[in-house]
């Protein structure tokens, strides 16, 4: 029996999520967005159960040549684009899209001898100010790389939201609108919406959609959980109890001292820690799952263990503890942590086993 810790991904919901995508945004094409090991997930792994995806998106060079060493003949799209322009041949070679965001790329793309010709993605920046050409930019780029015989023709036309995960705030509207009114005239297929945009904001479909964190069962909307979108968590991460201890009345737990029984009460030692990815910062209270039922955390999370209060419970050695997942959304933990399901997913060590189950 291991008495490690391991993250069971669930094939079958990763499906389920990738068909609510296309319920949702329905005559949309989807990008599934892959990039950070497939949000904690296994990029390769889950590249492979995507199948009925119409492409991948990466964030960088390294990702997407792994998955093609890894037998993926799929479109993949470079969300951060190029660097250089020595990385060009690479990308005919391997027969990536790029995102280009900046003028930068757009002149080593039109000063490129290619091979054959790249599919361009043209990002505008319509207020989340990280990537994209500025808006009264892009009429003039779009021009100048559809011209180029080293761009397929049809430039797709994209930007990113700042603030969709937010229903009701403002700036999703006012991205929308600037797009509109500075890519108007333009042709091609219209890639907006994140996972967020996809549950929050329909108006944003447009042609593609770029489903991240939805795809692994968590909600990307602010004070929601995953099921609540009809999403089933991807990802349940577990490990074992190794020991029980009986601790008296005013004994304290853990480094620090850092909580302290006030009655008599059994601890359970479960085999995982900030070592295997599990956040340290987690405040005293947090559950985890143990025969179906919710125990809290108590002491501080060190780098293999923690402790669990589970008062009168029989609880034994090599009892199997959920610590998000199934019957536990890591969108609780996150808030209680004060982060981000984002953080915790791909905060994930290899020191954690990952086995997949329900996949062909």
């Amino acid at each position: 029996m291991l008495r490690k810790p391991v993250a069971r991904i669930d094939v079958l919901a990763l499906k389920h999520n990738l068909a609510r995508v296309r319920e949702v945004a329905a005559g949309c094409k989807v990008l599934a967005v892959l990039k950070a090991n497939a949000y904690g997930h296994g990029m390769l792994k889950v590249a492979e159960q995507l199948q009925q995806a119409d492409a991948f998106g990466v964030a960088r060079l390294d990702e997407a040549l792994a998955l093609r060493a890894g037998g993926i003949v799929k479109p993949i799209v470079l969300l951060e684009g190029f660097f250089d322009a020595d990385e060009l041949p690479q990308i005919v070679a391997s027969n990536l899209q790029v995102v280009v965001h900046q003028q930068e790329q757009i002149d080593a793309i039109l000063a490129a001898e290619l091979d054959a010709p790249i599919r361009v993605w043209l990002k505008m920046d319509t207020g989340m100010h990280r990537l994209g050409l500025p808006p009264e930019h892009y009429q003039a780029a779009y021009q100048a790389l559809s011209q180029s015989p080293n761009c397929v023709p049809g430039i797709r036309l994209m930007s990113h939201f700042a603030c969709a995960d937010d229903l009701e705030c403002p700036d999703t509207t006012e991205q929308l609108q600037r797009f509109s009114r500075w890519s108007q005239g333009l042709s091609g297929e219209i890639s907006l919406a994140n996972s967020a945009a996809v549950l929050g904001w329909p108006q944003s479909h447009g042609s593609w959609v770029r489903p991240g964190l939805m795809l692994y069962g968590v909600s990307p909307l602010l004070g929601k959980q995953g099921d609540e979108h009809g999403l089933q968590p991807v990802m349940t991460l577990r490990s074992r109890v190794i020991a029980v201890r009986d601790v008296a009345a005013g004994e304290t737990v853990g480094y620090g001292s850092a909580w302290q029984a006030q009655q008599a009460t059994r601890l359970a030692v479960v085999a995982i820690g900030y070592g295997d990815g599990y956040p340290r910062n987690v405040p005293n209270g947090t559950p985890v799952l143990m025969q179906g039922r919710r125990f809290p955390i108590v002491g501080r999370v060190s780098m293999d263990m923690l402790t669990v209060d589970i008062g009168d419970a029989i609880i034994k050695p090599g009892e199997q503890v959920v610590l998000w997942g199934q019957g536990l959304p890591v969108e609780e933990i996150a808030a209680l942590v004060g982060t981000i399901p984002y953080e915790l997913l791909c905060n994930i060590t290899p020191r954690v086993d990952f086995v997949y189950e329900g996949g062909d």
